[in-house]
């Protein structure tokens, strides 16, 4: 398909550095209005927190955790044009304490999507940067719905917010098809059945079986799903080498945000970003599966420089020799007159 330039990525993807007051916190200078925002605390343990604008306000989800939907009045309380604004609840607010919120934009809560056998509640698209968010209610046999992308997704994550104790779900044509992962536990990929059929997906639709993680007759679900975008998102994979002198990842673009994970064996989920160190050797890191505070570890160092970034450490959690591992990642890069992406920033 033709390369749709993003001329500043910020708009589409930023992550915002903040300190807690307490009460109410107006958070801006994110550069646009978030529809997806996570939130974690970053020096004491606390779980991770995802907003939308998709379930509404006050409406949030754990990625270190199987809870469903919960509402807490104190939590993100509105979405802004600048971005986000914080009640006194301590998981996002505690006063004193530092939080990094990374924010996606989409199109505020959205539509109905009538593309597949089931018609969203809501479907929330931003095509410039391949991201939309879908919220639907479950049959229990095998159905589909329509993402608004355009393109087929690269990595879809789904989280049941009816009914507890299901876990998160996390699937790529990567993993091969009718395979997952778990965002809120370490374990490898695992096949079923009853999981989505990834070869099935295409530039209009999901495909859905009867996995209570993604179909269950009457239970409401939100799907987060990601298309690649040239200068801007990749979602690849890696084999690690054992020593600190690890793989190189093209992405074609500086990153400004990366989550990777092991696939073969048990590993956390990594998340870093551009902004909660700024400089290389990058070696902030949260685990996304956990409820532990940012930490720094020399096994850990990542490097990102202007067109991928390239793993320094030997964690097994990020560079096992022989292991295979699955990244997404996001830019900050910028786009020159002739549309070509310029990289060097």
């Amino acid at each position: 398909m033709a390369y749709t330039p993003i001329n500043n990525s910020s708009l589409n993807f930023n992550t915002k550095l903040y300190t807690g007051n307490g009460g109410t916190n107006a958070i801006t200078g994110v550069g646009f209005e978030p529809s997806f925002t996570w939130i974690k605390k970053r020096n004491a343990v606390s779980n991770h927190q995802i907003f939308d604008a998709v379930r509404g306000v006050t409406k949030f989800l754990e990625t270190n955790g199987p809870p469903p939907n919960q509402t807490d009045a104190n939590s993100l309380t509105a979405f802004g044009t600048d971005g986000f604004t914080l009640g006194s609840s301590a998981s996002v607010n505690a006063s004193g304490n530092t939080f990094a919120s990374w924010n996606f934009k989409a199109n505020g809560q959205g539509s109905s999507n009538t593309d597949g056998s089931i018609n969203t509640t809501y479907t929330s698209v931003n095509t410039t940067a391949g991201f939309s968010i879908s919220q639907y209610t479950g049959t229990g046999a095998n159905a589909t719905f329509g993402h608004g992308l355009g393109v087929t997704p690269k990595i879809i994550i789904w989280k049941n917010i009816t009914t507890n104790n299901v876990n998160w779900i996390v699937q790529s044509p990567l993993f091969g098809n009718q395979n997952k992962l778990v965002l809120n536990t370490t374990e490898a990929t695992s096949s079923n059945s009853s999981f989505s059929e990834t070869n099935n997906w295409t530039n209009a639709l999901i495909d859905l079986k009867t996995y209570e993680g993604q179909n269950t007759s009457g239970n409401n679900y939100i799907a987060y799903c990601f298309a690649e975008v040239q200068g801007y998102s990749k979602v690849g994979s890696y084999f690690g080498s054992g020593n600190d002198d690890g793989p190189f990842l093209y992405t074609g673009f500086k990153p400004a945000f990366i989550l990777f994970k092991k696939t073969d064996s048990t590993s956390e989920w990594f998340l870093y970003d551009n902004k909660r160190l700024g400089f290389n050797v990058l070696n902030s890191v949260f685990e996304a599966n956990t409820t532990s505070a940012e930490a720094a570890d020399s096994a850990t160092y990542i490097d990102m420089v202007s067109n991928g970034f390239k793993i320094r450490g030997n964690s097994g959690n990020t560079n096992t020799n022989g292991s295979n591992y699955i990244f997404m990642a996001f830019g900050q890069s910028l786009v020159g007159t002739n549309n070509v992406p310029n990289n060097a920033r």
